[in-house]
């Protein structure tokens, strides 16, 4: 998998306009994660977390989908927290297979906790999404969770999710109609094992990285973001 970096497009109709920072005092086991925060609304009832793909090739937290994911957060006036994970940009460490990367989120949930004392909502795309529902399912600080292109198997390795029925607040499964490292049914397994209510949404005619296909080829960023608004107004903020 390649990551595609967005970081330069224009802002996605925020209602709020972000602030954005440097965050210095994220540290994981591993030393400093370099991260970034986007600021939201004065008094936000939520914080959000947002995880970036696969990093030997090549994700990162501007990652065209995380960025994306980030603004359609931001509108809502959520503060949004993106990082790298160990051994990206100038993170410290190295990569360490997922096993370490869980830690990371666990020290970027830590972060959140202590900085903005406001429930987390997670996202992660495809690498991101795994290593991240790995490590904040059953964390009770947590209270919903967005799977973005969530991998069964890509490039030889394969990833399973005995774990999701630990999770504790709703889930929303976001992928492409067409992705090719999570077929539709393979997916439909795994959401099928959560114990909280979940919703599944396949994108037409979008791949892994909700971009187009020889049939449809346009980008279909803006229908994932649409989706993950949607889901979001529907049980966090009616």
């Amino acid at each position: 998998m390649t990551s595609r970096s967005d970081e330069s497009s224009q802002p996605f109709s925020p209602t709020v306009l972000p602030s954005l920072q440097q965050v210095e005092t994220l540290r994981g086991p591993a030393g400093r994660l370099e991260a970034l925060l986007n600021g939201g609304a004065p008094d936000p009832p939520f914080a959000a977390l947002v995880c970036h793909p696969y990093p030997p090739a090549g994700g990162t937290m501007h990652t065209k989908v995380v960025y994306r994911v980030m603004k359609a957060l931001v509108a809502f006036g959520i503060p949004v927290l993106r990082f790298n994970f160990r051994g990206v940009g100038l993170s410290q460490g190295t990569f360490d297979d997922g096993e370490g990367e869980q830690q990371d989120v666990r020290s970027a949930v830590d972060w959140l906790d202590r900085t903005l004392a406001r429930p987390v909502l997670f996202a992660g795309f495809s690498f991101g999404s795994y290593v991240g529902l790995r490590a904040t399912c059953g964390d009770s600080r947590v209270v919903g969770q967005v799977a973005l292109g969530l991998p069964v198997r890509a490039a030889g390795r394969n990833y399973t999710y005995d774990f999701i029925g630990q999770c504790q607040g709703p889930l929303l499964f976001l992928s492409g109609a067409q992705d090719e490292f999570c077929p539709a049914a393979a997916l439909a397994a795994v959401a099928n094992q959560a114990a909280v209510p979940q919703r599944t949404v396949l994108v037409d005619g979008a791949d892994h990285f909700f971009q187009g296909t020889s049939l449809s080829p346009e980008s279909k960023l803006e229908q994932m973001q649409a989706a993950l608004q949607l889901w979001v107004k529907e049980e966090f903020l009616s």
